[in-house]
């Protein structure tokens, strides 16, 4: 089983998430972080081996986190998480910093899970 933290400011957005992840058979889900600063601790307590972030969250957002965890940790794959729809600048930013994909709210889970396994 591969392990996923779900890194959402929004409970019902990471419950989904968790839930199309935990159901799946092949990830299972070692946490929930509400902002970047969680996820960065939580990456080294629970170790995850892809980390589903959002973008945008109060206090340390998405792409700020993902710019400590790709210098911190090289091997974590870190999937963004955005209602934007994956376009414009946030996008092509965080696919710069290291972002492996990028999924959309809301969620379809045939789409997620097959992002998930491409990695």
């Amino acid at each position: 089983m591969i392990k996923v933290l779900v890194v959402d400011d929004s409970l019902s957005v990471a419950r989904q998430l968790e839930k199309i992840i935990s159901e799946s058979g092949d990830f299972t889900c070692v946490g929930h972080a509400k902002n970047g600063a969680e996820a960065i601790k939580m990456n080294h307590t629970e170790d995850p081996e892809v980390i589903c972030m959002d973008m945008n969250m109060p206090g340390m957002d998405g792409l700020t986190a993902l710019r400590t965890l790709s210098v911190m940790d090289k091997d974590v794959k870190v999937v963004m998480v955005t209602s934007l729809g994956g376009v414009g600048d946030k996008f092509t930013e965080a696919i710069k910093l290291g972002a492996k994909n990028v999924i959309s709210k809301p969620f379809d889970a045939d789409t997620v899970l097959r992002i998930l396994r491409e990695l």
